[in-house]
């Protein structure tokens, strides 16, 4: 006798069949079976409609998220004007950049080679807003528009300087390379990293710093007769310190002339001229008396007046002193130190001591055709060397002492 079917049992059967369709179905990539039985298939949504997803879903591929890094930062204040502005992306690419100004001006930029970068090596310039605009997409071509805005050092912080020689100016083999800085240097080190100097007959030499805003380069020996020296300074956007920013750069090629050394020597009143080591001239001379002996050392002829006004004040000299003598005008004037002594022709009232006493205030004082003669033949740059006087030294800063430091005190 057969056994009764129940109904119940039929109907779990047809489940169990049901559900076993349903799981071969996904077994076979049926996902929408799996999830919506009898649910006709359509076309996914595109994955850069939805969400960004960060992790598997049930759509695919999964879009990593953009990282972005840019420089300066929204916001940013005293950005040095040499730093360069810079967008690098992750997970993404740059499609366009703008940089501007307030002032409308566009700095252009480049892209690195799979657009992930952007750069612009500027310079931009003082005391200025810059805001820049950036679009970026991510892998699943979303684009995204952000912009960031900057301002550049102050003026107020904004370094400049005066250089000396010029250039294109010819000198003497004696002329020391000057910076005056109108800020204090106090990262003085990176002020010499950025500048080189040059001889085109190899000569090289060392800084010195006088003071915190000037600073001079020589060898250690004249340089070489009839030279080039160039010295490149690249020091827009380098920090002298206390947040002072140098703003230039520049390059300067100085000519050296023959080499011009004159010997005065107080004892002899002589001052005897060589060119290039060769003896060419011995004229007489009358230099710093006893209460004004002459600086001994070297002197470098620092500029040239065919008249020059003195005025006995200029030296502390008063009215009553007995070597005061008011206001005179001089002619064949060259300046030896900032201080006031020079070569010149003497005051009439000198002529006579002239070749056997020193009756000056610390100058070289010569007869008219001696000193016109000099003034011809000598120019900026070229070399006294004062001997058997009883005066002492300059200062160093007083012209140009630089000759008078010993090469390893002066290389320190």
């Amino acid at each position: 006798m057969e056994p009764e079917v129940k109904p119940r049992a039929r109907g779990t059967a047809k489940k169990i069949l049901l559900v076993a369709a349903v799981c071969v179905l996904a077994a076979t990539g049926g996902v929408f079976a799996a999830v919506a039985p009898g649910f006709a298939p359509g076309t996914l949504e595109s994955e850069a409609a939805s969400a960004m997803r960060s992790a598997p879903g049930l759509a695919s591929p999964v879009v990593p998220p953009l990282k972005l890094d840019s420089s300066p930062a929204d916001g940013a204040r005293q950005v040095n004007p040499a730093t360069p502005v810079s967008l690098k992306v992750s997970n993404g690419k740059i499609e366009r950049v703008s940089l501007t100004s307030t002032a409308g001006e566009a700095i252009e930029g480049t892209f690195g080679a799979d657009e992930s970068s952007w750069t612009a090596p500027g310079p931009l310039k003082f005391n200025t807003d810059y805001s820049y605009t950036y679009v970026v997409t991510d892998g699943a071509g979303r684009e995204t528009s952000t912009t960031h805005s900057f301002s550049t050092v102050a003026s107020t912080h904004e370094a400049d300087a005066a250089v000396y020689p010029l250039d294109g100016m010819k000198v003497g083999v004696g002329q020391p390379l000057q910076i005056i800085f109108s800020e204090p240097v106090l990262n003085k080190d990176a002020v010499e990293k950025a500048i080189k100097v040059t001889s085109s007959a190899g000569q090289t030499g060392a800084f010195h710093w006088f003071s915190d805003t000037m600073v001079r380069y020589r060898p250690e020996a004249f340089w070489t007769a009839n030279s080039t020296i160039t010295m490149d300074m690249q020091l827009f956007g380098v920090d002298l310190g206390n947040g002072q920013i140098a703003n230039f750069n520049k390059k300067v090629n100085v000519a050296i002339g023959d080499k011009r050394v004159a010997i005065a020597d107080a004892a002899a009143h002589t001052f005897t001229l060589s060119i290039n080591d060769q003896v060419v001239k011995t004229l007489p001379v009358s230099m710093g008396d006893e209460r004004f002996p002459s600086a001994r050392g070297y002197a470098v002829l620092m500029e040239k007046n065919r008249y020059d006004h003195f005025r006995a004040a200029s030296i502390g000299l008063k009215p009553g002193d007995p070597a005061y003598y008011g206001e005179v005008d001089v002619e064949y004037a060259i300046r030896l130190t900032l201080s006031g002594a020079y070569i010149h022709q003497a005051l009439e009232s000198a002529f006579p001591y002239i070749g056997n006493k020193n009756v000056s205030h610390g100058c070289i004082g010569f007869a008219p055709d001696g000193a016109a003669w000099v003034f011809g033949a000598m120019t900026t740059g070229d070399v006294v060397q004062i001997v058997n006087t009883e005066g002492d030294y300059a200062a160093h800063d007083d012209g140009y002492g630089d000759w008078n430091i010993p090469w390893a005190e002066y290389d320190n």
